[in-house]
């Protein structure tokens, strides 16, 4: 008696078990393409910012312990480059911005790189002991321009190729966990804890702070083509600002409910096609804006966190993960998704 109640006990434990896992897996429904190439690059490192010269086969690939990587293809394969830093295997490249043969490249600590010729030379700026926090992210504006942020929300521009910059806010935000910037010059700071988010716009002297909407800590934040702004949130939570109020969140959404898998990043393809990656192979796709998903399910083998998204234009984008992943964007696979998409939406 005793081991046939055992037995069964273990008979119920099991299918308890197996409903349970089947109630966390994903039921958005499959993509019917897949546009996304994997790359397997030669390096342990995790990936963090991708940019490409005014010639759209030139490109340079960054990342932590002093990764940096060019293409001469469009993308299709890299070559790992040397750089001489006092910092070894220690530095962090977190940020790379052309515009035109002109680039910059800053990291942790404390690094700032600058090119005239496409990435064929790079020499090192040193960068002031005062400067509150570490370079976070650079942007190249124009010739000798460009502007700097650091890991507590300060605000620099250059003019003159980094002999002298010019604080563009007063005081910091405090130690932030993303940092994105707008078309229009405008920026949104996650705190490093996620319990809240600062905005600042070209003019203002200081970041304006904003409680999170809800009880879910904020993973990152960004800015969608027409100006409004997304956020993501432990436990996948979705959120847009409202076209006509920024301070007015539309209704929370869960692009993949009963997911264990968390969302990093989003990135808009066209103002339609949304993109958003995640943990362990994670990546979602919507066509209509963000009103429906679906799951690219033939990425989930890939063995990386999906931590960062950038489409360089409509037919060349990439997705940056840890170990040395890098996934491509294929532009042929996508132009042919994007045609049955409207065909779909005419024939209904």
């Amino acid at each position: 008696m005793n081991f046939l109640m055992k037995t069964l006990k273990q008979i119920f434990i099991l299918v308890a078990i197996a409903f349970f896992c089947a109630s966390c897996g994903s039921n958005l429904p499959d993509t019917s393409f897949n546009p996304w190439r994997e790359i397997a690059l030669p390096t342990e490192s995790r990936l963090l910012d991708v940019a490409f010269t005014d010639n759209p086969q030139h490109g340079w690939l960054v990342g932590s312990k002093s990764t940096l990587f060019e293409t001469n293809d469009g993308g299709n394969s890299w070559v790992e480059r040397g750089l001489s830093l006092e910092e070894n295997d220690l530095a962090m490249l977190s940020s790379i911005s052309f515009s035109g043969q002109e680039g910059w490249i800053v990291g942790k600590p404390s690094i700032l790189l600058h090119t005239t010729d496409g990435g064929a030379t790079w020499s090192r700026i040193r960068l002031s002991a005062k400067l509150p926090g570490a370079p976070y992210s650079i942007l190249a504006l124009g010739s000798n321009s460009a502007e700097m942020t650091t890991d507590v929300g300060a605000i620099y521009k250059t003019e003159d190729g980094a002999k002298t910059w010019q604080a563009l806010v007063q005081g910091a935000v405090g130690v932030v966990r993303n940092l994105s910037r707008s078309s229009e010059g405008g920026y949104v700071a996650v705190s490093s804890r996620g319990n809240f988010y600062s905005t600042w716009e070209p003019g203002q002297l200081t970041w304006t702070p904003h409680q999170r909407n809800s009880s879910r800590r904020l993973q990152n934040m960004g800015f969608t083509p027409d100006g409004r702004q997304w956020l993501v949130a432990r436990g996948g939570l979705l959120q847009f600002t409202t076209p006509d109020n920024l301070e007015t969140w539309d209704e929370a959404k869960y692009p993949e409910p009963g997911s264990s898998w968390g969302l990093l990043d989003v990135a808009y393809r066209t103002p339609e096609e949304i993109w958003a990656s995640g943990g362990s192979g994670n990546l979602l796709v919507s066509l209509d804006g963000g009103t429906t998903w679906q799951k690219d399910q033939a990425v989930e083998s890939v063995p990386s966190n999906l931590y960062k998204i950038v489409f360089i234009n409509p037919q060349k984008g990439f997705i940056l993960g840890d170990r040395g992943y890098l996934l491509e964007y294929d532009p042929q696979v996508g132009a042919q998704a994007a045609s049955a998409s409207a065909a779909n939406k005419t024939s209904s």
